[in-house]
């Protein structure tokens, strides 16, 4: 005869135990989640920005004529020779436009202008947001493009 082998089968209070583990984690993840998603936005924002300021400059300097972004800071958005976009950021997200005197528009809105040899008036954007900074800055001598954070 075979040996007599019992089956094992999970108790209800273990069960009850696994269902309130599992429960607790979820509930702790959108918090987290929270906290993480603003910082994706704003670094995709960034990015974004980044690579419409060197579309720009490309373009002037193949086309050989002068082209400009202008950010509106409190709108947050900017108009470039391709397109005009909006900037993906938290509501608790700052912008800041520091450019020469000469493309300061208003008090929220200023350009940045690339020229046929690929310099320009330069600038830095800052996108701040709780957790820290991202910074765009355009060099004026060279007219390079860098995102640092």
């Amino acid at each position: 005869m075979y040996p007599s082998t019992g089956s094992r089968a999970f108790t209800l209070v273990e069960l009850l135990v696994v269902l309130a583990i599992a429960s607790l984690v979820l509930a702790l993840i959108p918090p987290l989640l929270d906290n993480i998603l603003p910082e994706n936005r704003v670094r995709g924002a960034a990015r974004n920005l980044a690579t419409e300021l060197k579309l720009s400059r490309s373009l002037a300097i193949r086309s050989h004529e002068e082209t400009v972004l202008i950010l509106d800071v409190e709108q947050q958005y900017y108009v470039s020779a391709n397109a005009e976009h909006g900037l993906n950021l938290p509501q608790d997200t700052v912008l800041t436009l520091t450019t020469a005197e000469s493309e300061s528009l208003s008090e929220n809105r200023g350009s940045i202008r690339f020229f046929p040899d690929g310099s320009s008036t330069g600038g830095q954007i800052h996108l701040h947001y709780r957790q820290g900074e991202y910074v765009v800055d355009v060099n004026w001598l060279t007219g390079q493009v860098s995102l640092l954070w």
